[in-house]
């Protein structure tokens, strides 16, 4: 999986979201395989569990399939501004029910 750090559409704020996200769930091996793997598991769980079906679309062709914020829009049909707001709800979303287990 590619990371997605620091663009355009990103304030301090969702870059420094976006940058705990990559943290969980980025390439870089984690010194405790197992710890990352539970990570990850709980992760996948809460996007298929608790994000809104937009949500769940937008923040898996951007964090796991590598799409940057035009390529979502023109493929969904949306503005670029939807599709980075809702990211940015997804992304707080699966940050505030991670920190229940972090």
């Amino acid at each position: 999986m590619q990371k997605r750090l620091k663009s355009d559409f990103l304030g301090d704020a969702e870059f420094c979201a976006d940058k705990q996200i990559a943290a969980l769930i980025g390439d870089e091996p984690c010194d405790n395989t197992a710890k990352h793997r539970l990570m990850l598991k709980i992760m996948r769980s809460i996007i298929e569990n608790e994000l809104s079906q937009r949500q769940r679309q937008m923040i898996l062709l951007y964090y796991f399939e590598g799409e940057n914020i035009p390529q979502i829009a023109e493929r969904l049909g949306v503005n670029r501004s939807t599709v980075s707001r809702t990211i940015s709800r997804g992304r707080r979303n699966i940050l505030e029910k991670m920190k229940y287990f972090v």
